[in-house]
């Protein structure tokens, strides 16, 4: 792995233990929203992220035209509630998502935790992810520089993450995950100029989510104690994007 930069970098390495247990990428439970504080969250340093709006809304990155991947055509859309609902609010209930999502339960939980992105100001774009015009996937796109994720890294300008669960059982542990967030992190990287690097925040638990970012070109950054948990910090650079 290509070593980090000196200034977000903070552990040369992940933690002992956890690529040795790393598990095939591709499993679909890649990202925990902010929840309870955990007894186990240390806190490095908090810098409250900008509040001015985004330079930069991400809207204009769903819908580009589709990708080319080795497992065929993939394409975000933007999520419309009165459409995807029923389907994204299914995903969540499944037990392999809910353990990182923390959004199980009836529709209306889904409803309100999408319903704060598209009533908000752009740094956040729900999408669905289409593979040769079928959904299988839920994604975020947001403005890591904006987010509060920015109080607990050296987040720099128009940084961009990324949230993700793929929805389908089937599509799970045999590397899938990985080719569509690389695809995703290239069309961020393509849609937007002034963004140098794609950021992603997963569990240090979930390890198979870990080994997905690894597999498609992020590094690993540090280890950072969050409210709701403890994450490994993923970055894929512009600047070796080609020779990962």
């Amino acid at each position: 792995m290509p070593a980090a930069d000196a200034e977000d970098t903070w552990e040369p390495r992940p933690p002992d233990g956890v690529l040795a247990s790393l598990t095939p990428p591709g499993e679909g439970a890649i990202r925990t929203p902010p929840g309870p504080p955990s007894s186990v969250t240390a806190v490095p340093r908090p810098r409250p992220g900008p509040a001015a709006p985004p330079e930069a809304p991400l809207d204009h990155i769903a819908g580009r035209g589709p990708a080319v991947t080795p497992v065929g055509a993939f394409r975000l859309v933007p999520v419309r509630l009165d459409r995807d609902l029923p389907r994204i609010a299914r995903w969540m209930n499944d037990p392999e998502v809910a353990a990182f999502w923390e959004l199980a339960g009836p529709d209306t939980v889904t409803a309100a935790h999408l319903r704060r992105q598209l009533a908000g100001d752009g740094r956040s774009v729900p999408c669905l992810g289409l593979l040769e015009g079928v959904p299988m996937s839920y994604w975020e796109i947001y403005r890591a520089d904006l987010d509060p994720l920015a109080g607990f890294y050296p987040a720099r300008p128009q940084d961009t993450g990324l949230h993700v669960l793929l929805g389908r059982g089937a599509d799970r542990g045999r590397g899938l995950g990985a080719v569509l967030l690389r695809a995703v992190a290239d069309l961020v990287l393509d849609s937007s100029p002034g963004c140098a690097r794609v950021v992603a925040e997963p569990d240090i638990r979930n390890t198979p989510s870990v080994a997905a970012f690894l597999a498609a070109g992020f590094r690993f950054s540090a280890e950072v104690g969050l409210p709701a948990k403890r994450a490994a910090l993923m970055i894929r650079d512009r600047a070796s994007r080609h020779l990962l």
